[in-house]
């Protein structure tokens, strides 16, 4: 049975296939969305291709509207945004490459929603977030800069979310294979 997480109140993800190569998802933005924080993976190339709707796309500054049929490639490290900002709802293949640990920050934001952690937007808190984004650095790194000054403030905030009691949810725990 495949694995539904919510990102945010306006994008959804379905696994269909996760190894430690490729996480593939599809992906449901809704209509009316905004964009998310400038962002990069640092070491993972990801996949989008649109299967119904339109997706707009910032990718190391350079804006891409991507309709059914587009496919747009983010290189590893590139600063990059996705969202829906039209009317109708976007469905979309995406895939991360290779998997890192990526399968469990979506899990992490979908606890988060599960949890009554996110504000408005679905988007969690700033020290829960601090405290996610330290967790997951390897997988995601926010894009602003100065960067050293980012990570300190992310450090610090990290640290007040964790003593307020905001801890990232422990990482899924495989199914066990049972002998016949």
């Amino acid at each position: 049975m495949p694995t539904t997480y919510c990102l945010t109140r306006s994008e959804f993800v379905t696994v269909r296939e996760h190894s430690p190569d490729a996480l593939v998802v599809e992906v449901e933005y809704s209509p009316q969305g905004s964009p998310p924080p400038p962002h990069f993976h640092p070491s993972q190339y990801e996949r989008f291709e649109v299967i119904v709707g339109a997706l707009r796309a910032v990718v190391d500054g350079k804006v891409h509207t991507l309709h059914a049929g587009d496919v747009l490639d983010v290189p590893q490290g590139a600063v990059h945004q996705l969202w829906n900002p039209g009317d109708t709802p976007t469905h979309a293949t995406w895939s991360t490459r290779p998997a890192g640990r990526t399968r469990e920050w979506f899990a992490a934001l979908d606890s988060t929603q599960r949890e009554g952690r996110a504000g408005r937007k679905g988007i969690p808190g700033p020290l829960a977030l601090a405290v996610l984004l330290t967790a997951y650095r390897d997988t995601i790194r926010l894009a602003r800069r100065p960067r050293f000054l980012v990570g300190a403030a992310l450090g610090a905030l990290a640290a007040v979310g964790r003593l307020r009691g905001h801890r990232p949810p422990a990482p899924p725990r495989p199914t066990p294979v049972r002998a016949v």
